[in-house]
């Protein structure tokens, strides 16, 4: 079964375009649990619970950004179809 070419274009600008939506509404959802990490972090410093030092920082950086690279690569960050799709992910999900 092959798709006609009236509507096979439609299928290149579809894809990244939902890979956009799901992409802006995880971002939105892991924005938020982000920072309510970064709250209870701040707390649990300040309270003497948890004891973070630079040197721990600076050594969960690397892998943080190797992670981040590695989904860089797979994302079709460069299609406007993508971009358009994410910020309305972002703005709209819940």
């Amino acid at each position: 079964m092959s798709i006609p070419p009236e509507i096979g274009w439609i299928i290149p600008v579809v894809i990244p375009f939902i890979i956009g939506l799901l992409v802006g509404a995880i971002l939105r959802k892991a924005l938020k649990i982000l920072i309510l990490v970064v709250a209870l972090i701040i707390v649990l410093v300040a309270t003497g619970i948890l004891s973070v030092t630079f040197s721990d920082v600076f050594s969960a950086l690397p892998t943080l950004y190797n992670f981040g690279v590695g989904w860089l690569n797979v994302l079709p960050y460069s299609s406007v179809a993508f971009i358009i799709g994410l910020a309305l992910g972002f703005l709209f999900s819940k």
